[in-house]
């Protein structure tokens, strides 16, 4: 039997006779850096029982269980191959960088494209990709034109699916061509809607905080035809440009939610942070259900159903479905 376990945080119980004004001063202070501070001073770092020799094995005992956004917090069974700045080009010559991101098992798997934002890089995703290669799915960061404009970028996003689609080996023979999400931030979530719109063959796709940029976004979102999940921040904290034009605009197929208190930029994490917060990590998990299932049933009510828990606690706000 596979079983899954998180680590948390735990106190410990203080059995005292005599408690000087000093002792008290010091726990009232432990307290005080303990709720400032909370749990989480690193990034997740590990799955204690949960083993498996294959995407195939951990998707079908994913699925065997209620889902829970929570299970996703910790890092997955699986070790990662990281490989930086991996080439490839598209049919007209131009050349695209990217970090790959490939769990390490023996059967094919999907593959996420993540696409940054406005004057962020491939390296803004760097750990949300290998946090998902942990959980069986084969990851991407690209780099495009950081500032746009991000219309061409959705197009050249829809060509760098289109080849993947088509020829998988260039990146791992490993991957399934057939079963590509699509991942963008703020402007670069614009940049998925494009894509989609123009056809790309994904199965679907999840929209970071999204951000309306240059281009059709109204129409695109509305010859989409694949499911997409947004995760926005909280948008009384943090509202980004058109962004509840994404939902109104799609006609079928899409959940969105928002963190509470999450920043705009709580949607990305780097390799190189250290730290990281509550919101951070809600993001994290989220999208790797968010992620996984679009990848393991083309639909979005794997990720709904996970996210339950956390409407109940708070932890997620504003959620919409249609």
């Amino acid at each position: 039997m596979i079983a899954i376990t998180a680590g948390h945080c735990a106190g410990r119980d203080r059995n005292t006779t005599k408690t000087s004004w000093r002792t008290v001063l010091l726990i009232a202070a432990a307290l005080v850096i303990a709720l400032l501070g909370g749990c989480a001073k690193k990034p997740p770092t590990g799955l204690t029982d949960l083993k498996a020799k294959s995407y195939g094995e951990l998707e079908s005992y994913l699925l065997s269980q209620p889902a829970d956004t929570d299970t996703f917090k910790v890092r997955g069974p699986f070790t990662v191959d990281t490989q930086k700045n991996h080439q490839l080009q598209l049919p007209a010559g131009e050349r695209i960088s990217g970090d790959l991101y490939l769990a390490e098992h023996d059967n094919k798997a999907p593959l996420v494209v993540l696409l940054h934002g406005y004057d962020n890089s491939k390296a803004d995703h760097g750990y949300q990709a290998m946090h998902l290669a942990t959980w069986g799915l084969h990851a991407i960061a690209l780099d495009l034109p950081r500032q746009g404009p991000w219309a061409r970028n959705g197009r050249m996003l829809a060509q760098v699916t289109e080849l993947l689609q088509k020829n998988p080996a260039l990146l791992n023979p490993n991957i399934d061509g057939g079963k590509i999400v699509l991942v963008g931030h703020s402007f670069g979530g614009s940049s998925v809607a494009i894509a989609m719109g123009d056809g790309a063959p994904a199965i679907g796709g999840v929209l970071l905080d999204p951000a309306v940029a240059d281009g059709d976004i109204r129409g695109a979102l509305g010859r989409n035809k694949k499911p997409l999940i947004l995760i926005g921040a909280d948008e009384y904290v943090s509202e980004a440009v058109g962004r509840s034009q994404f939902y109104s605009d799609t006609r079928s197929g899409i959940i969105e939610i928002s963190i509470r208190d999450a920043e705009h930029e709580d949607a990305t994490f780097s390799m190189e942070m250290t730290g990281i917060t509550g919101e951070q990590l809600t993001f994290i998990s989220t999208l790797t259900a968010a992620a996984f299932s679009l990848a393991a049933t083309g639909k979005t009510d794997y990720a709904w159903d996970g996210f339950n828990k956390a409407f109940r606690e708070g932890t997620i706000v504003n959620p919409k479905k249609k």
